[in-house]
């Protein structure tokens, strides 16, 4: 998908280069029934599915995403475990969700942007967002100066009435050639600014290893202290909670391959216990976006702590026409800022057949295998 221009995304800042257009791709898995559950690939040897019974989920899962024992993770196997609940939910007739006992038939999303803009455009984006149905919007930090990040900020928060939970996202964990990443009393004295603006939460004002540092943010500041979207396993969120390092766990079913439905629903009631949240962080995996939004839409169905869902959106670049062009019916922001999870077996949507085939080198990969 060649997009209407070119992207650099605030983590990237100031090194990344901007990218021009959006690849994906998806495993396909076929049953010997001619059922096919798709998931977002994720670098996992397609053979791990061959031959799985898919209502075996639950085993997959614990033999190649857990992460409890040596040699239990590190498969990148999510994708392949979301195309198998794909098969279930198409065997049994049901969408994901319901077969886990779904709490809600809709969710909350908000729009993550993704770029470092002036105060004027971003001032006049959020507005934008807001007059669409968003509400919740997440800005990005990544400017050389952090006044200016500060800056930005202050403005949009003086345009956005209160119907619109405002939140910041400061990727103090993501690598970025010549950035100069903020120390530990810099990232408390943003924390603390920024408090006084009645933000929702403040996501990554340290990187995930300090464990330490995000415990102190977390206990100052009145604001949510969100994060952990690159923990690795569902065990490896322990530290946090005992810490009380973040009040917002934000597990990626996706990135790193090892959460998944299964893990990332793990890591909800393990928050739940300790009285946390949990808003998923929704990988922005090219045209492959959808699969991944979806997939987390179920899982969060299914449980009491989480609020709202990550909606990757910041037009004219990330739109519904850029990363959800290759699926048949795109998944719709409703006036009330909530996606409803679709009701179709399994996952609920389909890959758009046509465009598919007529996609061409690297623009979409399919992984196949036989469960």
């Amino acid at each position: 998908m060649i997009l209407p221009e070119p992207w650099s995304a605030a983590w990237w800042e100031p090194s990344g280069l901007p990218k021009t257009a959006l690849g994906f791709s998806i495993y396909r898995l076929t049953t010997e029934d001619g059922l096919i559950g798709i998931g977002p690939y994720t670098g996992a040897d397609p053979k791990l599915a061959v031959g799985r019974e898919p209502f075996d989920v639950g085993r997959f899962w614990a033999q190649h995403m857990s992460g409890i024992r040596s040699d239990t993770s590190g498969r990148g196997a999510s994708g392949l475990e979301i195309a198998l609940w794909d098969l279930v939910g198409k065997a049994s007739n049901q969408p994901i969700h319901r077969l886990l006992g779904s709490r809600r038939d809709r969710l909350l999303v908000y729009a993550a942007t993704s770029r470092i803009l002036s105060k004027e455009a971003l001032v006049d984006e959020v507005l934008a967002l807001q007059a669409q149905g968003f509400r919740a919007i997440k800005l990005r930090l990544h400017r050389q100066d952090v006044r200016q990040d500060i800056a930005a900020v202050v403005a949009v928060r003086k345009v956005l009435g209160d119907g619109v939970m405002l939140m910041v996202d400061a990727n103090q964990n993501n690598q970025s050639e010549g950035y100069p990443y903020w120390s530990r009393l810099t990232a408390l004295r943003v924390a603390q600014e920024l408090d006084g603006l009645g933000l929702y939460f403040l996501e990554e004002p340290l990187p995930r290893t300090d464990v330490e540092g995000l415990a102190e943010i977390a206990a100052t500041v009145d604001m949510y202290i969100a994060g952990g979207e690159h923990t690795p396993t569902v065990y490896d969120w322990r530290p946090y909670l005992h810490a009380c390092a973040y009040d917002i766990l934000q597990p990626d079913l996706v990135m790193g391959g090892n959460l998944g439905i299964i893990g990332a629903r793990k890591v909800a009631e393990y928050a739940d216990a300790f009285g946390r949240l949990v808003i998923p962080h929704v990988l922005m995996s090219g045209a492959a976006f959808p699969l991944c939004l979806v997939a987390s839409l179920h899982a969060m169905a299914t449980v009491d702590n989480c609020p709202m869902v990550e909606y990757p959106y910041d037009p004219p670049v990330l739109t519904e026409a850029t990363t959800q062009s290759f699926i048949t019916e795109p998944l719709h922001i409703d006036p009330d800022g909530c996606i409803a999870l679709p009701d179709k077996p399994g996952l609920g949507i389909e890959l758009d057949e046509d465009r598919l085939r007529s996609a061409t080198g690297a623009a979409a990969t399919v992984v196949a295998a036989t469960a």
